[in-house]
């Protein structure tokens, strides 16, 4: 079992930056593939970015790549997001997720990732 926590959301300005983190609990936190996802309001949940346990690797959401950065410390169970050039559809409530194996396999997938946390907002203003 894990609980994920995410914190670090907020409102900012266009171009502004944020640093999500997510706390994780559990013994076995840093044998998961961790992922991003958002969700704004009548959106589906869309993925943003995961970085897979063994072997690491990093796959961004192409409307990401160059402005946000995920990594992890397994020794801290956390996974931080930061956020640079922030725009204002960027607004969303950001998830962080735990998988396992399909979250490598189909790492976009909501459906691939079998733990969440409750979210954080992050409005970005123009």
């Amino acid at each position: 079992q894990v609980q994920l926590v995410e914190s670090g959301g907020g409102l900012v300005q266009a171009g502004d930056s944020l640093r999500l983190s997510c706390a994780g609990s559990g013994r076995t936190f840093s044998s998961y593939n961790m992922g991003w996802f958002r969700q704004a309001p009548g959106k589906e949940r869309e993925f943003v970015a995961v970085i897979t346990w063994k072997p690491v690797r990093i796959y961004y959401a192409d409307f990401v790549k160059g402005r946000f950065t995920i990594s992890r410390d397994d020794a801290k169970n956390t996974v931080d997001l930061r956020m640079n050039s922030l725009k204002p559809e960027d607004t969303a409530v950001y998830y962080c997720a735990a998988g396992g194996l399909s979250a490598v396999r189909q790492r976009a997938a909501v459906a691939s990732y079998d733990y969440w946390g409750q979210g954080t907002q992050v409005t970005v203003s123009s």
